[in-house]
């Protein structure tokens, strides 16, 4: 984890505090199959328009045919560093259901996706979202049904050394996480802090 992690309020959960997006993965580090299980579990609850659960995922574990289909989607910044992953997935919207067009779909999927990356901080792994991989590519490859759109690829591992990432990644595997800070999002009146 990094040595700073910024500013943060002391009265937050643990699990948001211990959130963060690493690169550095341990190539010997293991996800669980039950712990894989809990993280879509935790998916599974996520709050959703209408209860309409647009959530969909194709999960690879390493080691597996799936696994190194997802991979093959993935760009080479994010190959460099997700081949050491424990776990790949893809993060899809279902985007009709049997009452038609599902609203806000994308907003469910990132509930959902949330809610597995804090379960996976809870196992004592770490989760890393991105979105540089093919998705036209991972709609053929594994021949989705046109409703169902990728949104997200996320890779699940051991926090592993910064060390096993090349010079130049270094620095930002360890820098000080930053974001803006609660005056500029949250509002009493536009432009009055909350």
């Amino acid at each position: 984890m990094p040595s700073d992690l910024g500013p943060t309020d002391p009265d937050l959960h643990p699990l948001i505090k211990a959130r963060w997006s690493p690169r550095a993965l341990d190539p010997s580090g293991v996800v669980p199959e039950e712990a894989m299980r809990r993280m879509l579990e935790a998916a599974r609850w996520a709050p959703s328009y209408g209860n309409t659960q647009p959530a969909r995922y194709l999960v690879g574990m390493r080691g597996t045919p799936t696994f190194d289909r997802i991979f093959g989607q993935l760009n080479r910044g994010n190959q460099a560093w997700t081949v050491n992953a424990g776990a790949l997935l893809i993060a899809c919207a279902a985007t009709v259901n049997p009452k038609g067009e599902v609203p806000y779909a994308e907003y469910g999927v990132g509930l959902a996706t949330e809610n597995l990356v804090l379960q996976a901080v809870a196992e004592g792994l770490v989760a890393h979202q991105m979105a540089g991989f093919d998705k036209a590519g991972i709609a053929a490859e594994f021949d989705l049904p046109g409703d169902i759109r990728p949104l997200v690829a996320v890779a699940v591992g051991v926090l592993g050394p910064p060390e096993l990432l090349p010079p130049e990644k270094r620095e930002r595997e360890t820098r000080p996480r930053k974001r803006l800070p609660l005056s500029d999002l949250a509002f009493t009146e536009w432009g009055t802090p909350f």
